[in-house]
């Protein structure tokens, strides 16, 4: 598991945007956890491999993965920092 991150911005229809907000919802899952996964199979299956960040080159080599965060754990992101939600 990934253990930083970076800001992935897309434009998308605004009906579109709600119709996938609610699917998630509805599956009980977040869109970023869906778009993590829809891109982590798309490298996949284009045979793209990468070494996650938080992971070294060292362990990558010995097939050593970072640690697992508990399922369903959530990081704290601080204050909003006055962007509506």
């Amino acid at each position: 598991m990934e253990l930083k991150t970076a800001r992935l911005t897309l434009l998308i229809d605004p009906a579109k945007k709600a119709a996938f907000e609610r699917l998630c919802a509805s599956q009980d899952v977040t869109p970023s956890q869906v778009v993590r996964r829809l891109i982590r199979e798309y490298l996949a299956a284009h045979g793209v491999e990468y070494v996650p960040s938080g992971i070294t080159a060292a362990e990558s080599a010995e097939g050593r993965e970072a640690p697992q965060r508990k399922s369903g754990a959530t990081r704290s992101k601080g204050p909003a920092r006055g962007r509506a939600r």
